[in-house]
């Protein structure tokens, strides 16, 4: 039996969540398979396909969905489900998009819709 003051592990801050309003909340989320095997990385940005509902690694496509908890690999062969942040306060230089690309205005705006907002952690983290 374990004890309770004993220490379970540790947390380093990474500054993606910034912020206590909205509340985090953590909903599942199934991350369509990839061509090629991949890990995607905690903060990255998620779109949802409109004709399938799968999430995949925004990059203007589909509506921006969601943010990924933790790192996740992703491959090839089935879909894969995962803890994503459904809403939230974030900050955007955290998240991860995909290249060349840079989150817009409207993009900011159907996120805020459905919970996440965005807010500059300090330069320092």
């Amino acid at each position: 039996m374990k004890e309770l003051r004993n220490k379970l592990g540790e947390m380093e801050y990474d500054g993606l969540v910034a912020g206590l309003n909205p509340p985090v909340r953590v909903d599942g989320g199934t991350i369509g398979k990839l061509t090629e095997a991949a890990v995607l990385k905690r903060g990255t940005l998620l779109g949802k396909a409109e004709d399938t509902g799968l999430l995949s690694l925004y990059g203007g496509t589909g509506t921006p969905d969601c943010i990924l908890c933790d790192d996740t690999e992703i491959g090839a062969d089935e879909d894969v489900t995962t803890a994503v942040y459904k809403a939230g306060c974030f900050d955007l230089e955290k998240l991860t998009v995909a290249e060349g690309y840079t989150v817009t205005e409207a993009d900011k705006d159907k996120l805020r819709e459905r919970g996440i907002v965005f807010k500059s952690v300090s330069p320092a983290l």
